[in-house]
This record gives C-alpha cells, sequence and structure tokens, in this order.
C-alpha cells in the first residue's frame, strides 16, 4: 500500500511539473508575441507619423492647421510609451479634419493604406495582451509565479478611423462621471465591454453623456441615479477634481469625449440597483464591484482611467482646493 501511495505521489508530481514546465514555456511564447506584435504596432504608427507629415506638407492647408498636424505627427513619433495612447489619438483628431479629395491620389491611398496598417497592427497587438493576460490571471500562474518578472503587457487603446469613411470625424461627447465611494472606502467600478468587440472587457467609473442644455454637475448627479440608485442633492458632490480627454471607438462609432469627474461619499451602505439602465448600457454592462485601492493595483484587468489606482489615494485622503487635474 505504501509503495502504491508513493508512485501516486511520485506521478502527481510529475505530473504537475510537465504542467509548470508546459504553462511556463506558454507564457514565455505569449510575451514574445506580444513584444513582437508591439514592435509591429510600433512600426505602423511610426509610418503613420511620416505620412500624416507628408499631408500636411503636400495639403493647402491654413498655416496653423498644418502646422498643426505636423506638430502632433512629430509628438506621436517622440511620445514615451505611457504618453503614446494619448499623442496617437490626438493625431488620430487631426487626420480625420483632413478633406482628402484635396489631396493627391498617391498620397490618399497612401495615407489610408498606413491608417488600415496600424488598425490590423492594432488588432493583432490587443488580441495577443489578451490571450497573455487570460494566461496570466490562472490562480496557479499568479501564485506560482510562472510569468516570472515579464511586466503584464498593456491594451493599447486608440480610436481606429472609420475606414469606409475616412474623412468623418469623430463625434464630441461630454460626459459627467462619478468616483463614488463607499463606506470601506472603495470605489465602485462597473465591468463591460464594446459589442463590436465582446471578447474585450474593461472597467470604468459610474456616468454617462451629458445631454443637451445639461450642465455637468447635473449630469452628473442624474447618471449616478439611473445607474445605481443612489440619489443625491447638489451638495453631495465634490468636484469636477478630474478632465479626462480621449478619443475612442464604442459600437462602430468613433468618439472625441471630454470626461469630467465629481467625488461622491456615502455615509451608510447601499444596494446598487441597475435598473435604470439603458438598453445599451444592460446589453454591454456584465457586472459590478467595489475596488480598494490595493485591489486596483494588483489587478492586471483593464481600467479606466488608466491611472485611477495612482491617483485615488490623493483624492480621498486631502480635500479639494478647486484645481480640476488632466488625467488619462
Amino acid at each position: 500500500m505504501t509503495v502504491l501511495l508513493v508512485a501516486l505521489v511520485v506521478v502527481l508530481v510529475a505530473a504537475l511539473s510537465v504542467w509548470l514546465a508546459a504553462t511556463a514555456n506558454r507564457l514565455d511564447r505569449l510575451h514574445v508575441r506580444t513584444d513582437a506584435a508591439w514592435a509591429a504596432l510600433d512600426a505602423a504608427l511610426a509610418r503613420r507619423a511620416v505620412v500624416a507629415r507628408a499631408v500636411a506638407a503636400a495639403i493647402r492647408l491654413d498655416d496653423v492647421s498644418a502646422d498643426r498636424l505636423r506638430a502632433e505627427a512629430e509628438r506621436a513619433e517622440s511620445a514615451l510609451r505611457e504618453e503614446r495612447e494619448g499623442a496617437e489619438n490626438r493625431l488620430s483628431l487631426q487626420l480625420a479634419g483632413i478633406d482628402r479629395a484635396k489631396l493627391p491620389l498617391a498620397l490618399t491611398a497612401e495615407l489610408l493604406d498606413a491608417e488600415h496598417r496600424v488598425v490590423i497592427a492594432r488588432r493583432v497587438h490587443n488580441d495577443a495582451v489578451r490571450d497573455t493576460l487570460t494566461q496570466r490571471r490562472r490562480r496557479l500562474v499568479r501564485w506560482l509565479k510562472l510569468a516570472g518578472t515579464a511586466p503584464s503587457p498593456e491594451y493599447f487603446e486608440i480610436v481606429e478611423p472609420s475606414l469606409s469613411d475616412s474623412a468623418s470625424a469623430p463625434l464630441p461627447r461630454p460626459s459627467a462621471r462619478v468616483l463614488l465611494f463607499d463606506t470601506e472606502r472603495r470605489v465602485l467600478l462597473f465591468n463591460g465591454h464594446d459589442p463590436v468587440r465582446p471578447e474585450t472587457k474593461f472597467w470604468f467609473t459610474v456616468g454617462g453623456g451629458v445631454e443637451p442644455g445639461e450642465d455637468l454637475r447635473s449630469a452628473a448627479l442624474r447618471e449616478l441615479a439611473e445607474e445605481t440608485g443612489v440619489k443625491l442633492g447638489d451638495d453631495g458632490l465634490v468636484g469636477p477634481v478630474w478632465r479626462r480627454r480621449v478619443a475612442f471607438s464604442f459600437d462602430g462609432r468613433t468618439y472625441d469625449g471630454e470626461e469630467w469627474f465629481f467625488v461622491a461619499d456615502l455615509a451608510d451602505p447601499v444596494h446598487v440597483d441597475t435598473s435604470g439602465f439603458t438598453e445599451l448600457e444592460a446589453r454591454t454592462v456584465d457586472g459590478h464591484r467595489w475596488w480598494s485601492v490595493e485591489e486596483l493595483r494588483a489587478t492586471e484587468d483593464t481600467v479606466y482611467p488608466v491611472q485611477l489606482s495612482h491617483l485615488l489615494p490623493e483624492v480621498m485622503t486631502k480635500k479639494w482646493d478647486g484645481t480640476v487635474r488632466t488625467v488619462r
């Protein structure tokens, strides 16, 4: 019996060792794939910047517009990795406003090709990041630290041009958002997806678009009530404490977003009531939970704003001085 037990333990240890080795090798290949995908995306973005500068030189723009396009292209080329999304989005906005009918035919074709390559490279890169993060998030992988010292890859979130109508500009979308804290000083986030890319999940704060004629504070209070059931008065919000400018795509439409963030602290525990969701929200929001700062810092999930875990402590511990901080 003892011999049989020892043999069984040996078999189990051998099987576990094989699984660990295979998983580590798979993780290594996934990281290599992600690095290669980023290199390809970086090259595609660099080419688009070069073409953008050629467009600025070739088209009959007023001097200010030409200089702005050229400047954004140069900023995108030299931006650090953590600043790259914002720089590339600003370049996308400039390119979206170009009247391509005024461009030489060959340059129009080159610009369209460059944009196609960026779209393809970005999707390949984000697919690689998704597969890598899926593997890294497995419990045994995290517990045994099988990913080693490899940094966690990040999605590259820039708006994709409408390639069927490259001249169409993103739709402006002002929105009011709320950093809602519970009695344990945790922030409420929703988890959702883009209906065009349902496999890509992300976490985001309470809030939504500002309706015509509505001020930011009223919009924040309305969105808070509709999405959570929490009803506050005007004095229940502090801010806006942050402003975030972001270009993004959702449900096949591109947007030039301007987000304003308020802070709300709950004095008592609440039950989050999402019965006020719109039809689109009901289809695309998959759940919600309260997050501590420590949990946000530890997660490998995609969270917006991307600086949330780093900026929350200041909001939680310091009295607002009336300054609106720009975040990303």
